[in-house]
């Protein structure tokens, strides 16, 4: 650890100039021997170095973006090349040319701020060494090896022996109590913010190269600082441990506002926004209306999370327009309410028995109507004619046997009244 401080060893004297600066500041009020002094000078250390690092988190926000927006082509590849991950891995590559993503963007903050870990490595290294290093004089070297935290050195480490423990005026407990601490600290909330960011604000619908390389980081980053811990002086675990809570309220409040499309934190910040249109009756805030515009431009390219999103909206009796605000539209005030127009239901589906009944029931109306016709054809003009009774033909006596058809009762009705001829006695 020492060699590779060593290599950063040109940036010392900035880092420690800043340490004092600030100590100068917080010396005159906790007092310049204190550890509050010391400590809040390396955190404050840390604030400013993030601050710098803003251009850099900013542009790590927009490659993330950029890779969200590949999501349904990666997802292409990997459906078309899925039995061939060598193609697979080349396409992807191909792809992250051509758009000019970079998938290790999401590391720029961390490989920035790595000169500035080392050389603060390397100034405390100095001072539990006795050295004078940067602006740190002999006076100032001094008063830092004096400052504690908890009872614990700044320069102490956990793998310290106890005579080099009770040269800086502690005791190896609880140097090596407030190391193991601090340690766990650190570890937990790296941990925390790499799973944030892979459980909350990450599409789970597509898999790619780049969400298990974060998922292995989640396991590996906090492993591998809980076994670094133990050779890092108690400054520069502060330094960490800072610099860790300072990243995860950063991401708390990047995906509060900014989620990644397809993931839940997109799902929640939308459930709020349709309680603030229905609270307030428009979309407040020019951020929240360039997101409902991106929303409504996607149209049928919306992932399920926005369609619900416009749905909500709808059921709440707005309409999401091109610009990003919402009107009240009537139909969906009419929808919300149930006082739409009912739509055409359509019939029932009738089963094999009801639909031979209804065409008996359609055969028995057909022969009435038949009959009833022909009766009415059959009668002659001259109302004052009468049938003579002897002239009737004989009637069959013979009985029936079962209902006469359709056809028949057709036959029946089509047989002329009144006088008829008699049959042939060779026919009897």
């Amino acid at each position: 650890m020492d060699t590779i401080a060593s290599l950063f060893s040109f940036i010392t004297w900035p880092v420690s100039w800043v340490i004092v600066q600030f100590h100068k500041l917080y010396g005159a009020i906790f007092g310049p021997d204190t550890g509050w002094a010391w400590g809040l000078s390396i955190v404050s250390l840390v604030v400013l170095i993030r601050i710098c690092l803003i251009p850099l988190f900013v542009k790590q926000i927009k490659s993330t973006r950029n890779m969200q927006a590949l999501q349904p082509k990666m997802k292409a590849i990997q459906e078309r090349y899925k039995s061939d991950k060598q193609r697979q891995s080349e396409e992807m590559m191909k792809l992250y040319k051509e758009t000019g993503t970079n998938p290790l963007s999401s590391c720029l903050p961390i490989i920035a701020q790595s000169p500035f870990f080392f050389a603060l490595y390397h100034v405390l290294a100095g001072i539990a060494n006795g050295k004078t290093i940067g602006v740190i004089n002999q006076p100032l070297l001094e008063s830092a090896q004096k400052a504690h935290i908890f009872g614990a050195p700044l320069a102490a480490k956990f793998m310290d022996n106890a005579s080099k423990v009770e040269g800086l005026g502690a005791s190896l407990t609880d140097v090596r109590v407030v190391t193991a601490i601090m340690i766990v600290m650190m570890s937990a909330s790296q941990f925390f913010t790499q799973r944030q960011l892979m459980t909350k604000n990450v599409d789970l619908t597509v898999k790619t190269p780049f969400m298990q390389q974060q998922k292995m980081l989640m396991y590996v980053f906090p492993v591998m600082f809980a076994v670094m811990g133990i050779n890092f002086p108690v400054g520069v675990l502060v330094y960490w441990l800072t610099t860790n809570v300072w990243t995860m309220g950063q991401q708390m409040y990047v995906i509060n506002q900014n989620p990644t499309p397809g993931s839940k934190a997109q799902a929640h910040y939308l459930d709020r926004l349709i309680k603030s249109v229905s609270t307030h009756g428009e979309v407040r805030g020019k951020k929240r209306r360039t997101i409902v515009q991106a929303i409504v431009a996607k149209g049928p390219d919306r992932n399920d999370n926005e369609r619900k999103f416009i749905n909500g909206l709808s059921k709440q009796g707005f309409a999401a327009q091109a610009d990003g605000t919402v009107v009240k539209s009537d139909a969906a005030v009419l929808e919300a309410e149930g006082g739409a127009a009912p739509k055409r239901q359509q019939p029932k589906r009738q089963t094999k028995a009801q639909r031979q009944g209804g065409a008996t029931q359609a055969d028995d109306v057909a022969a009435k109507t038949s009959l009833s016709k022909g009766s009415t054809a059959a009668a002659e003009p001259d109302e004052q004619r009468t049938e003579p009774q002897d002239a009737k033909p004989k009637q069959d006596t013979k009985p029936k046997q079962g209902k006469p058809t359709a056809g028949q009762a057709r036959a029946k009705s089509g047989q002329r009244k009144g006088q008829q001829r008699p049959k042939h006695p060779s026919k009897k």
